[in-house]
């Protein structure tokens, strides 16, 4: 029992210093998510370029950013405003919304599988909490850009979600373009960039009609 107990601690220990340490390791080495890993494993399709940053349309970056976490350049990797925001909704009776950061939705992307359990959501604010320490803003926002999901057959990341849609590079992307693939980020198996219904096309409208308010700080934050 002795021997089983040893075990069974010292793969606890595992569990939670891998991510730990492998945070630190992303900060330099370009990394792959849970999902893709585990397509490769299944033998599924994934097709993914990694770009830099620096590779990847400015009017993108603004775009999901203000779609998906229009406070990332304010918040810890936790977005506290938010999180009361969706507390006070659900008291008052209202259907819950989420209030996933962009950090948070990358500790899950890199290191969580997909769920919903009080367990998995407490360890992905967690990791949030610690990529925003160790990890730089730009650094997070290009891992994130380069390794969602991004289409209904295997498609990771900008590059190959922009080559998909409208057969163009990331960097070349317009401001349509780009808000039609930011708007697709919630649900890429249902919406599609290159062939947008009257609901997406309203929802990158809107998109784009918010994106001159928010895009000076999100600029002066990244370096855009």
């Amino acid at each position: 029992m002795r021997g089983l107990a040893s075990w069974i601690w010292k793969a606890a220990l595992v569990v939670v210093l891998a991510p730990l340490v492998m945070g630190l390791v992303y900060t330099v080495v370009n990394p792959a998510s849970t999902l893709m890993l585990a397509r490769w494993v299944t033998g599924e399709r994934v097709e993914r370029s990694w770009v830099p940053l620096d590779a990847i349309a400015p009017v993108l970056v603004r775009s999901v950013l203000a779609s998906e976490d229009a406070r990332f350049c304010q918040h810890n990797g936790i977005d506290l405003v938010e999180l009361q925001n969706v507390m006070d909704t659900a008291e008052d009776g209202e259907p819950a919304r989420g209030a996933s950061t962009i950090t948070m939705q990358l500790a899950k992307n890199l290191f969580l599988w997909n769920g919903r359990s009080f367990i998995r959501k407490g360890l992905e604010m967690s990791l949030a909490l610690y990529l925003n320490v160790i990890m730089s803003k730009r650094r997070q926002i290009e891992i994130y850009l380069n390794i969602a999901e991004w289409g209904p057959n295997g498609e990771f990341g900008a590059e190959a979600a922009a080559q998909r849609a409208f057969n163009l590079p990331a960097a070349r992307l317009s401001s349509r373009q780009a808000a039609l693939l930011a708007v697709m980020l919630p649900n890429p198996h249902r919406r599609d960039a290159a062939k947008p219904g009257p609901g997406l096309s309203r929802l990158a409208s809107r998109l784009q009609a918010r994106l001159p308010r928010e895009g000076a700080e999100l600029t002066q934050c990244l370096g855009l």
